[in-house]
């Protein structure tokens, strides 16, 4: 890994990593893990990613309207957390320059898909989580969502 480029995703993110290779699997693809095995690939860290950004999103969007009712903060929550806006967010981090993808996946333009885009920020968000708590994942999102 780049350590130049992971230097700008911290400061894009406004985190700084603690664990190094934590961020690594975070950006394997299980297309270059089943590639170089026993290498781990980012799904169990997207799953972790994906909770945790609902959580803060859900906490913003009650924050900035107590009152509202669930009906209309369902779909607003949803809006935030779509792949194709994570996969913008990604686009915004340069992810795409980052992800280590297997040979298929490279070959037919992995790095600009949105599903892997998407899945791989839920991952980085999920480092976030681990590494920093829930307050380095509110800060991040807020940096990311731009509120």
């Amino acid at each position: 890994m780049d350590p130049a480029r992971l230097a700008e995703l911290e400061r894009r993110l406004g985190h700084r990593f603690a664990d190094a290779g934590l961020l690594e699997r975070a950006l394997t693809h299980a297309s270059w893990a089943n590639e170089h095995p026993p290498a781990a690939h980012h799904e169990g860290l997207a799953f972790l990613g994906d909770a945790a950004l609902a959580l803060a999103v859900a906490e913003r969007l009650l924050e900035a309207e107590p009152a509202a009712p669930v009906g209309v903060l369902t779909p607003r929550r949803a809006a935030l957390v779509s792949g194709e806006r994570l996969a913008g967010w990604a686009r915004g981090l340069e992810l795409g320059a980052l992800v280590r993808l297997g040979r298929g996946e490279e070959q037919t333009g992995g790095r600009d898909r949105e599903s892997i885009l998407a899945t791989t920020l839920e991952a980085v968000l999920g480092v976030v989580y681990v590494d920093g708590g829930v307050a380095a994942m509110r800060r991040v999102v807020g940096r990311l969502a731009a509120w």
